[in-house]
């Protein structure tokens, strides 16, 4: 599969009429993919893979790692795992009331 930067030239494709913008509340340009020159397709794939290779690459276990450590810091901190106090819980239930039986 061809891989497509969407952003790729794309004042190019706006003016050679190949693009037209969105009329909605969108501001991305749509870009017909079979109306592009092959050369286009292929110039457009060398340039996302050329994004590509700069990305700086980690181990997906590494990355667990540190993201598990991340939310363990921050658990204590976490409404969510630790709780609110009564005190200062603005959606605690008033006390009393009425039961009707």
């Amino acid at each position: 599969m061809i891989i497509l930067s969407y952003v790729f030239q794309l004042n190019h494709l706006l003016k050679s009429g190949r693009a037209t913008p969105r009329t909605d509340r969108q501001k991305m340009p749509v870009i017909n993919i079979e109306d592009l020159t092959e050369k286009d397709k292929l110039k457009m794939e060398v340039d996302q893979l050329k994004k590509e290779v700069t990305l700086e690459r980690m181990l997906v276990s590494k990355c667990c790692e540190e993201f598990r450590d991340y939310v363990e810091e921050r658990s204590g901190e976490d409404p969510l795992v630790k709780g609110i106090p009564e005190d200062k819980n603005p959606f605690k239930e008033l006390k009393g009331g009425c039961v009707i039986s």
